[in-house]
């Protein structure tokens, strides 16, 4: 994929410079600060929120929100292993607060888990509810448009509730509906 958009950037830097030589190195400077000034607001988002996160891990407070939602991750995930469920919970309330990279490490290991113990649909499960990705919050794409100057940047909030609730129950409904029952 690297080599692709290397390919594309080279092509379109040729293709600029035998048109317009004189604006070349101006675009490619404001591209390079436009970009440098996106990644700040975006790193900014997910210092926030992962410290979030690690201040309910060190207080304790993300292992009693596990256990009030381990009801939901059992009959959801189909599922006993007790660290899978957890890592899966994690993972989607990351999901939740829109924190699209924040999530994935946590995944990778309740996916593994879950195949692990022969429970693919559980790891089916966590596949699609992180495909669809339920957001409540909506963190990085408000702050993706405030950056782009966006006037009204959290306009988006309904929309994008309503979005992913509507493809979240739609895959987790074909989940459902197209896993294997095992014969008796």
């Amino acid at each position: 994929m690297n080599a692709i958009f290397a390919v594309v950037f080279l092509i379109s830097c040729a293709l600029f410079l035998f048109t317009e030589p004189d604006g070349f190195l101006a675009a490619l400077l404001s591209g390079g600060q436009k970009a440098a000034t996106l990644s700040l607001s975006l790193l900014a988002v997910y210092c926030v929120w992962l410290g979030f996160f690690k201040v309910l891990e060190q207080s304790g407070l993300s292992q009693k929100l596990t256990r009030w939602s381990m009801p939901v991750t059992k009959r959801l995930f189909r599922s006993d292993d007790q660290t899978a469920l957890f890592l899966a919970g994690g993972n989607l309330s990351a999901n939740l607060l829109g924190l699209p990279g924040a999530p994935t490490p946590l995944g990778v290991k309740a996916t593994k888990r879950f195949i692990e113990s022969g429970n693919s649909y559980a790891a089916d499960m966590l596949f699609v509810l992180n495909a669809t990705s339920l957001q409540i919050l909506p963190t990085t794409v408000i702050a993706l448009r405030l950056a782009a100057g966006s006037a009204f940047p959290a306009d988006i909030f309904l929309p994008t509730l309503l979005a992913t609730l509507v493809s979240s129950a739609v895959g987790g409904t074909l989940v459902f509906l197209t896993r294997k029952r095992k014969k008796k």
